[in-house]
């Protein structure tokens, strides 16, 4: 089985992380809650930085730049390329797919969470994040 690629943007500013918090109730009523680092899926013909510069237009409205690639995490059904970067424009807000797909059970939310708070939080990527403190 192939793998998905994406690309992922680490913001960072003012000591808070740029997050998608997402909630989810399941069928049995069961409700997950995590977060995500924001980025997506690679296109095809499309660069690891063009792809997290898209995607970030997209789902939150906003133009990036690429500062630098730290880190390439395999998981178990997808491999997930982190890159620094930083918002040259634009004010993060919901957008794209995730705002069309928004339902009472599927809640998708942007959110700037404290550096502080990451061992409180669910989200992938944790150790990238702390080693650029």
């Amino acid at each position: 089985m192939n793998k998905r690629v994406s690309s992922r943007a680490i913001i960072i500013e003012d000591g808070k992380l740029l997050t998608m918090f997402r909630r989810k109730i399941k069928s049995d009523g069961t409700i997950k809650e995590y977060y995500v680092i924001p980025g997506g899926g690679l296109e095809e013909n499309e660069t690891l930085e063009e792809n997290v510069i898209r995607e970030l237009k997209e789902e939150f409205n906003v133009d990036i730049e690429v500062i630098k690639f730290l880190e390439s995490v395999e998981y178990e059904d997808t491999i997930a390329n982190y890159f620094l970067c930083k918002i040259v424009n634009g004010t993060p807000k919901l957008g794209g797919e995730e705002l069309e797909r928004m339902s009472e059970s599927n809640y998708y939310e942007v959110r700037f969470v404290d550096l502080n708070e990451l061992d409180n939080i669910d989200i992938n990527a944790k150790d990238i994040i702390k080693n650029l403190k």
